[in-house]
């Protein structure tokens, strides 16, 4: 998709209302689905956010960042992830955290990102983690610059998050599940699952509503 043509879809997205748990739980497990809001708000969980970032690249075609995690011992070694993190004390918002995050993981400045939204809060069980979701903008192909926290900047086009066939599934075991079937993602060759392919489908059903 040209970034023209995305520019004038995400300018109509700013009216609509996010899909929500619906739009989420088409990429996550059955077993994720037990979680309630009063089951998570019992847990108090730690507060996140992240950035779906889009951009044009170097033939004006919309894409995404996605960041690999290094190998580390944490229950999201070697996992993809939007850029993102934990909320500071110095944060005057969880916007303010994601674009913070941004900065810190793959160096985009924040003064250049445009939040078109925010997303429906996704609960990532292993970590005890509420992660907000943002979705923003720059306008240019960003020379991305990471941190100690990032093995890899993935760069995906928009077009491949949209097509049908880019939904898979296999059986995974998890910190919290064993042996399930887990919807994931095939993005640039990586499985895409959990918390982050959530979101994603979040996005996806909002841009094909327009």
């Amino acid at each position: 998709m040209e970034f023209e043509s995305f520019l004038l879809l995400i300018s109509k997205v700013r009216n609509i209302e996010p899909g929500g748990l619906s739009s989420q739980f088409k990429m996550a497990p059955v077993e994720r689905k037990i979680f309630s809001n009063l089951s998570i708000n019992r847990r108090n969980p730690k507060k996140a956010a992240v950035l779906a970032l889009f951009y044009p690249n170097r033939n004006n075609e919309t894409c995404f960042s996605l960041i690999l995690r290094p190998n580390y011992k944490g229950v999201h070694s070697r996992q993809i992830s939007f850029p993102g993190g934990k909320f500071e004390k110095s944060d005057d918002s969880l916007k303010a955290t994601a674009l913070r995050e941004t900065y810190e993981e793959i160096g985009v400045e924040t003064t250049d990102i445009q939040i078109e939204k925010q997303l429906t809060n996704t609960f990532i069980p292993p970590s005890n983690f509420l992660v907000s979701p943002f979705l923003g903008v720059i306008k240019y192909t960003p020379s991305f610059r990471y941190n100690h926290e990032v093995e890899k900047v993935i760069e995906v086009k928009l077009l491949d998050l949209l097509k049908e066939s880019s939904v898979t599934s296999k059986k995974l075991s998890t910190s919290y599940m064993k042996n399930i079937d887990v919807p994931y993602y095939k993005l640039n060759d990586y499985m895409v699952w959990g918390a982050t392919a959530m979101m994603l489908s979040e996005i996806k059903d909002l841009l094909k509503s327009i």
